[in-house]
Order: structure tokens, then sequence, then C-alpha cells
């Protein structure tokens, strides 16, 4: 049996019924190969991204994996000016994880997060469960009692 996650505890933790799904690569992969791997619609499977508005200001954006983040809709999302992606190499520092294996549950201060609006549609979506070869399905709305969200239009 294939081990638990902070990511899957947390949601045992809260009672929050959930799917995991394990795929065994061992490295970072794009949201399209893990959609195809997983054999899931690429609009099911979700990335989350972290981004930066200045010094210790971060946000966080899950939209769907084969999708680019859009940094002004983003931005007006969450009223700031302008925005950047978090670089790499303070992901792990700031969010407890690696790029590749990022959730939005289980980050090391709780960020504010907005998921893109057609996550909705879905009875489901897949999002990393905080470890590389390892999503999580659920139902998005089962996760604000974890993670309090807005939805907005994300993608460009």
């Amino acid at each position: 049996m294939d081990e638990k996650t902070n990511v899957m505890r947390l949601l045992e933790q809260k009672n929050i019924p959930y799917t995991a799904h394990y795929y065994g690569t061992g490295e970072a992969m794009s949201g399209v190969e893990v959609a195809k791997l997983l054999n899931r619609d690429v609009d099911q499977v979700y990335k989350t991204l972290v981004t930066t508005a200045g010094p210790r200001k971060f946000y966080v954006f899950m939209i769907p994996a084969a999708e680019e983040l859009d940094l002004k809709k983003a931005a007006r999302a969450v009223g700031e000016k302008s925005l950047e992606m978090l670089k790499q190499k303070d992901l792990l520092p700031n969010t407890g994880y690696i790029h590749g294996g990022c959730s939005p549950i289980g980050m090391k201060k709780l960020y504010p997060t907005t998921i893109h609006e057609d996550a909705i549609l879905y009875d489901t979506i897949l999002f990393s469960a905080g470890k590389i070869g390892c999503q999580v399905e659920l139902n998005i709305e089962q996760i604000l009692p974890l993670v309090p969200y807005t939805m907005a239009d994300l993608i460009k």
C-alpha cells in the first residue's frame, strides 16, 4: 500500500472523503502527463501555483493542468496591482512543498487561495496530494474547512 501524505491525513482529520491516485515516476511531471497516466480528462486535473505580490505576500491559485495562469486576471482576483510567479527556490521554504508536489492543503501558512471557476463544473477534481507521484480526487467544495477559497476566471 502506498503511504499517506500530510494532505491525506488532514483530509481524514476533517472526515473529508477523497480518492488517492498514485503514479510512480518520482520525478515532477506536467499535469497533462499526469492526466494521461491516470486516464482522466485534462481539464479535471488541476495544478497549484504560488505567486507573490512582494516580500512575504503570497497567493495560491489552482487552474486546469493544461492551462496557463493569466497573472493580470489573477492579480485582479486578489486585489493586487501585479503578481509574479514565486521562484522555484522559494517554494519549499514558504510552502513546505517542492515543485511538482505543491498542494493548496497543508502549506506552512494559509495563503489566500483562488480556484479557476471551471472547477465547479466537475463532480470531482484531482490535484497534488503534496508529494510527486500522488494526487487526491475530491469535490472542490469539500476543501473549504481546510482551505477557504474564492473562485474566478484565472486562465489565458
